[in-house]
């Protein structure tokens, strides 16, 4: 199990863990919670670029269709399939098998971030 107390989180609902120059990074249980049933899940291709607040993808639902926002600014690196080919995975496992890419990132980049406490905190605002 994740600790969510050693995640960042966005204001926009995404979380990133940070391992060495590598990012992951999937939407919060709240966000997954919020959307409803997720039944498709669009994601970019490794090698796309992206700066934090960029749209990077889509997550659709069967009550909306919502942007995904960079939390951090990175490479893709990897990509999750097996949330491609099952999108319920970010709504059962929004911080284990949920998670969406793996991006390569400079130090620092998740500087700015919340702390779980202060992202608790936002979404209960």
């Amino acid at each position: 199990m994740t600790d969510l107390n050693t995640l960042r989180y966005s204001e926009e609902h995404e979380w990133v863990a940070v391992d060495g120059d590598t990012a992951t990074i999937g939407i919060t249980d709240f966000a997954a919670d919020a959307l409803g049933d997720i039944v498709f899940v669009e994601l970019p291709a490794v090698g796309t670029a992206f700066g934090r607040g960029d749209v990077f993808g889509e997550a659709e639902s069967t009550k909306s269709v919502s942007e995904l926002y960079a939390p951090v600014d990175g490479t893709v690196v990897a990509i999750n399939d097996a949330v491609v080919d099952d999108p319920s995975l970010v709504n059962s496992a929004p911080f284990e098998g949920g998670w969406l890419v793996k991006v390569s990132i400079a130090a620092g980049a998740a500087d700015g971030l919340l702390a779980r406490d202060a992202y608790v905190a936002h979404t209960e605002g």
